[in-house]
């Protein structure tokens, strides 16, 4: 080999590490909130997550992305999507650790919020497979309106081993459960729907019409809306029926997106489907809103794992990387910048997990007005945060991390969808302002939550004390409330946001947040003020290859 073809400096493999160990903030929520004896198996997916073998597995099921068969050799109707084996590898390990619904049949006290670690492990490996498995977890607060049909798809929805495949689902080890409300003429306004529901008898209708996104068509059930004849209506549609025979589902089309490759969306046409009635004639909305709340849950949590995939990235890069004679962590511009996305990353985690243990305390009256504000707060701000971090991390890296090889351009594809999936911002931003004019109880919820960390950083307090009178003002005068729902949303999730860190992180990380989010230099990454402690900051958000061993436990 020629001496020019040397290769030097240059940062190792990300790989053979424990991504729940080398994640601080998560480690510190899950032992606040989670089950601790599911610790052993945080760690042994968290040394899986930061393998070389799964990272193969992650390329594979993105390179080579779903197909649809629509027809056999003979010409009859099959409408499948055949998927990569790596596509195989990763919904296995998730179903294998209970993230589509094991919560649901063992609610053991912490167990969403240990199920919440799980996810924001393994999506920082992979997003686009954690879609079926969201929807599988969401649907079964939907279900349950209806405890004949719960009793029936429940259980095989919190099963495993993973088993796919078009078969009778009573046949199957376990199932996954999907959602399709939108359509061409609507998107979010689903009261805009078309897809009509004929009675057919014993609670069965026929849905004739069209669905313009069912994510993972090959999943064993469908959450959908049709008008029936009273109304906008949710149904429950199997793709096999119980005597063997194909429910009409004819796949027209998968869609080509940004991102999320790895993960078949889909048009679908419905010819006199059976469906079953979930909840009553013309309360669709209402039937089918706890699985929307459930998976704008998964949208937060997938958002706040790619950002820290990203900073993980760019941190282990900048440790590794030396220009101009020195390391680029070494750096207090470069440092400036790490810290302020190390920090950005930190929030979203633990307003995340937050979220999730909210879950566990369902029956808590607290935990319920909380969880009704603060999901359209999170799901809003995080999910807004998300591809300004992956940027700014892809940055980082220079040229090496624009090629595919980095794994940040994948990262960077599937930035934007969770702010999209479940509601865009302005559904958010209407959302919260719903909630402002009809739900006191929320409010107050967030109020007790923020203010527990009054009086220990001046710029937590006068952000405060500004968005109290932001609220006062909008309840004064409603017609105002529209324009600046948006800069509401903002203030309230940064502070939601603010509260947390500030009461259980370390003091330079809160330190760092109030003054790159709540002060007056905020601003653009790198733009945090004199007095950081930065260096405790990155201390804290580089990865160890080596932590895989010293956690071993």
């Amino acid at each position: 080999m020629a001496a020019t073809h040397e290769v030097t400096n240059q940062p190792p493999p990300l790989a053979g590490y424990d991504v729940f160990a080398a994640d601080a903030a998560l480690v510190e929520a899950y032992d606040r909130y989670g089950s601790g004896d599911d610790r052993a198996e945080l760690h042994r997916l968290g040394r899986l997550a930061g393998s070389a073998e799964a990272q193969r597995w992650a390329r594979d099921a993105d390179t080579h992305p779903p197909v649809l068969r629509t027809h056999d050799r003979y010409g009859h109707r099959t409408d499948e999507v055949e998927f990569h084996p790596a596509w195989h590898q990763l919904m296995g390990t998730a179903v294998e650790h209970g993230m589509h619904g094991r919560p649901w049949g063992d609610p053991k006290p912490g167990a969403h919020a240990t199920r919440a670690a799980r996810f924001l492990v393994w999506s920082q490996l992979e997003s686009a497979h954690l879609c079926p498995i969201s929807m599988t977890y969401a649907a079964v607060p939907a279900l349950r309106s209806d405890p004949a049909i719960a009793a029936d798809w429940e259980p095989r929805l919190a099963a495993g081993p993973y088993d796919p495949g078009l078969r009778v689902p009573r046949t199957k080890t376990s199932s996954l459960a999907g959602m399709a409300m939108t359509e061409k003429q609507g998107g979010s306004d689903v009261r805009a729907n078309t897809t009509r529901a004929e009675p057919a008898g014993s609670g069965w209708y026929r849905l004739t019409g069209h669905k313009w996104f069912c994510s993972a068509p090959m999943n064993d059930v469908f959450l959908m809306l049709a008008q029936a004849p009273d109304g906008l209506t949710c149904f429950v549609v199997p793709r096999i029926l119980d005597d063997g025979t194909r429910n009409p589902f004819a796949i027209q089309r998968l869609k080509d997106k940004l991102g999320n490759r790895a993960n078949a969306s889909a048009e679908i046409e419905l010819d006199a489907t059976y469906g079953q009635r979930l909840g009553p004639e013309g309360r669709g909305v209402a039937t089918i809103i706890d699985m929307v709340a459930a998976t704008r849950l998964d949208c937060v949590l997938g958002s706040a794992a790619l950002m820290r995939r990203a900073v993980a990235e760019a941190t282990w890069h900048a440790a590794h990387r030396r220009a101009f004679g020195a390391r680029l962590a070494d750096s207090a511009l470069m440092r400036n910048v790490l810290a302020d996305m190390a920090v950005e990353a930190e929030a979203a985690t633990t307003l995340a997990m937050r979220l999730a243990a909210s879950v566990d305390a369902a029956d808590d009256p607290h935990e319920q007005a909380l969880r009704r504000i603060a999901l359209p707060l999170a799901k809003y701000w995080v999910c807004k945060r998300t591809p300004t971090v992956v940027a700014e991390a892809l940055e980082c890296l220079g040229g090496n991390g624009y090629i595919e090889d980095s794994d940040l351009p994948r990262l960077y594809r599937e930035a934007p969808l969770n702010s999209i999936w479940e509601g865009a911002g302005n559904i958010q931003a209407l959302d919260l302002l719903r909630v402002l004019a009809r739900e006191p109880d929320a409010v107050a919820a967030w109020r007790m939550e923020v203010e527990a960390a009054k009086g220990q950083n001046r710029h937590f307090d006068d952000t405060l004390n500004d968005t109290l009178a932001l609220l006062a003002e909008t309840a004064t005068s409603p017609e105002s409330a529209t324009g600046h729902s948006r800069l509401l949303a903002e203030r309230m999730a940064t502070l939601l946001q603010a509260s947390l860190v500030v009461r259980f992180a370390p003091s330079a990380v809160a330190d760092a947040l109030c003054a790159g989010r709540l002060g007056s230099l905020a601003g653009t990454f790198g733009t945090l003020p004199s007095g950081v402690d930065t260096v405790a900051v990155l201390a804290r958000a580089t990865p160890a290859v080596e932590s895989a061993e010293r956690m071993d436990t």
